[in-house]
Parts: structure tokens; sequence; C-alpha cells
């Protein structure tokens, strides 16, 4: 009873279909679930406009999207340049898929991905070593002179060699916390306020229950701009390899 009530009951996995195949846990539960409705529903939004693309007048749900796709187009362009639409559809993609997978965990009943650190945590490692594969095709060796800053004193450089590492160690970390923590802390707050409007009296219990309705109304717009910025960092990582930045 008392882990029913507990704010982090949310964050839970229970397996709904055991799969054990040798040593490998492959059962399903809702975490998979959640992550194969954001897939569903970003490849049927854009099946929805391809087979409408042909329409001389679009509807509201086509330019909505070629709007949004035109903004990332100029995100990508801002910051990798004319080189970076060949990767527009991973950016692209990425921002979608997010997107959806906060916006579903909003859902009652349903379950928050991006709450869970090990999937934040793959998102960054992915675009980690995306980006080293990226620098390290486009410049050969001379991508490793990212490490040293221009205009480094020649003695400062196995100072600032190491610092330049652990630098850039520490963006797929900061990458994967901001949106594992944004997402847990909200859904936190709203489990607590939520918990508290049942358990109140009556004449008391519509306050925190109505700022369960504020708060819930926020975390879409932290689910909009959680997406934007973990898509944005993404196109900063890939130009700075790209531009040896």
């Amino acid at each position: 009873m008392a882990d029913k009530e507990s704010p982090l009951h949310h964050f839970e996995l229970h397996p709904i279909i055991d799969i054990h195949l040798g040593g490998l846990d492959l059962s399903i539960n809702k975490a998979i679930i959640a992550m194969w409705i954001g897939m569903a529903v970003v490849y049927g939004l854009f099946m929805v406009v391809g087979k409408n693309g042909a329409s001389m007048i679009p509807g509201k749900l086509q330019s909505m999207l070629e709007m949004s796709l035109e903004f990332i187009k100029g995100m990508v362009k801002e910051f990798i340049g004319d080189e970076g639409m060949k990767y527009f559809n991973f950016v692209g993609t990425l921002f979608f898929f997010i997107l959806c997978c906060n916006l579903i965990g909003l859902i009652p009943g349903s379950y928050t991905i991006t709450s869970q650190l090990v999937v934040t945590g793959t998102f960054a490692v992915i675009i980690f070593v995306m980006t080293l594969i990226i620098g390290i095709s486009k410049h050969g060796g001379h991508f490793f002179s990212i490490l040293v800053p221009p205009g480094v004193p020649k003695i400062m450089i196995p100072v600032m060699v190491p610092i330049e590492i652990i630098s850039m160690l520490a963006r797929p970390i900061s990458l994967s916390v901001r949106l594992f923590a944004n997402m847990t802390a909200g859904h936190t707050v709203l489990a607590v306020l939520f918990g508290l409007g049942l358990s109140a009296p009556m004449w008391i219990g519509w306050l925190p229950l109505g700022f369960t309705v504020i708060i819930n109304g926020l975390e879409i717009a932290i689910a909009v701009i959680q997406a934007y910025i973990f898509t944005t960092l993404t196109c900063v990582y890939i130009g700075d390899v790209i531009k040896l930045h």
C-alpha cells in the first residue's frame, strides 16, 4: 500500500509479458509500449502528411508539421551549416520522437520513457559516438586539434588537453541528465499534488488538485522545451566537430 502512495510509484516498471531468452530479459513493460506508441505516432503523422502532400490546400496538421520541419531546418542550418542538411532527417526524427514520448507520459496510466536515465543516456551516448565518427571521418587525425583551443601557449597544452577531454566527456552526461531530471521532477511534483488532493479533506482538497491542472499545463510546455533543447544541443555538437570549434 505504501508503495502505491509513493510519488515514485509512477517510475516503477513491472513486466506485462515475461520474455526471457538465455540470460536476456526481453520482457514487455509500460516503457516498451510507450516507446512503441511514440514511434507509431511519429510514423503515422508523417505518413498522413505524406499522403496529403500533393494537396493544394494543406490541412491544419500538415501545416503544423511543415512549420515544425522548417523550424528544425533553420536550426540545423544555423548550428551546423549547409553541410548539416545531410543530418536533417536524424535531427527531425530525434525531435519528434522525444517530443511524442514526453507528451505520451502526461497521459494518465502511460509511462514517460524520458524519465529513465538509461534511455536518455543511450540517446546521449549514440549522439556522442556519432559526433566522434563525423569528426574523425571529416578531419582525420586533425580532428583531435579540437582538444587544443586556439591561442593556447604550448606550455599550457599538457594542462588543457585533459580539461578538454573531461569537457567533451561531460557532454553526453549533461545532455542525458538534463532531459531525465526535468521529466522526472515534473512528474514527481504532479504525483505529490494529486496524492495530496485525494487525501486532503473535501473543503481543501480542491487546492492541490487545482495546482495539478496548472502544473500539467506547464509540463506540456516543458515537454516541448526539453525536446527543443536536446535537439539544439545535438545540432551544436555536430556543428562543433564539423567546424572544429
